[in-house]
């Protein structure tokens, strides 16, 4: 682990979280995108890189900002999605960030909506970066991956009665009291598994939960980590998790009236 890139005492407001596994062709670029996107923002970005064959790390330790705006968090090795999501989340907390954004490396969310995500917290605690709402779109998909994902979404709202439109979405913006409040931390799903159970988690414990409109774009660089063992993984959890509640020996409750608490498996 590269301690001394950690996040400091004396936080901006902002952190973003962006987990990388061999993104070395696109995080240069996805790094300067963003800090010019937050210029003036207070925003610092935090990369959490599962030890990437490909030399993700030493590329973010090259970049200007290295140290500065730019920290990095190297972990042993690759364990998914969620465990990098669950460990960013963490140090970012911990040091103090008031506000944790969730983003991919690979450049298909838009950095120009960090700032209005971050803005619409003043009257949220979770707010979704949506492309299944009003003026939300997603570009440079092949129709498969659309249904893909458009059925994903169907099957994870009715199946857990959720009324946020995008249940997988991977671009947020949490109150650091919300991730708290949701039990982010105590997840164990990886996978966009991770990202239901985090939508499933923040309704549950009664966050004020905001969708705000986005043009996803498919990646430029890299591979998708998206595969079959990862789709069975979220689709099985689901079933799992809604199985819990309509029995009573759920994986999750959820909680006290406040919404402080969830029970964890």
């Amino acid at each position: 682990m590269d301690s001394s890139a950690l996040p400091d005492l004396r936080p901006a407001r902002c952190c973003v979280v962006v987990p990388t596994y061999d993104e070395a062709d696109g995080i240069a670029v996805l790094l300067d995108r963003l800090l010019a996107a937050t210029a003036g923002g207070d925003v610092d970005v935090l990369v959490v890189d599962d030890n990437s064959p490909d030399g993700t790390a030493d590329v973010v330790r090259a970049h200007p900002a290295y140290g500065g705006r730019v920290r990095l968090l190297l972990r042993p090795g690759k364990e998914g999605l969620g465990a990098a999501y669950r460990a960013g989340f963490a140090h970012a907390v911990d040091a103090g960030y008031p506000v944790v954004v969730q983003m991919d490396a690979d450049g298909s969310h838009p950095v120009d909506d960090v700032l209005p995500m971050i803005a619409g917290l003043d009257s949220a605690d979770v707010v979704v970066g949506s492309r299944y709402v009003a003026g939300g779109a997603t570009r440079g998909w092949p129709w498969t991956r659309r249904a893909l994902s458009s059925a994903a979404n169907l099957y994870a709202r009715a199946a857990l009665r959720l009324r946020t439109h995008d249940a997988t979405a991977g671009f947020r913006a949490w109150r650091s009291s919300a991730v708290h409040r949701a039990g982010l931390l105590a997840t164990t799903s990886n996978g966009y598994g991770f990202q239901v159970e985090n939508t499933w988690r923040a309704e549950r414990s009664g966050l004020r939960v905001r969708e705000h409109p986005i043009v996803f774009t498919d990646r430029a660089t890299g591979a998708s980590k998206m595969d079959g063992a990862v789709a069975v993984e979220a689709f099985l959890s689901v079933a799992r998790w809604r199985l819990g509640e309509l029995t009573g020996s759920g994986s999750t409750e959820a909680a006290t009236a406040g919404g402080e608490r969830l029970v964890s498996r």
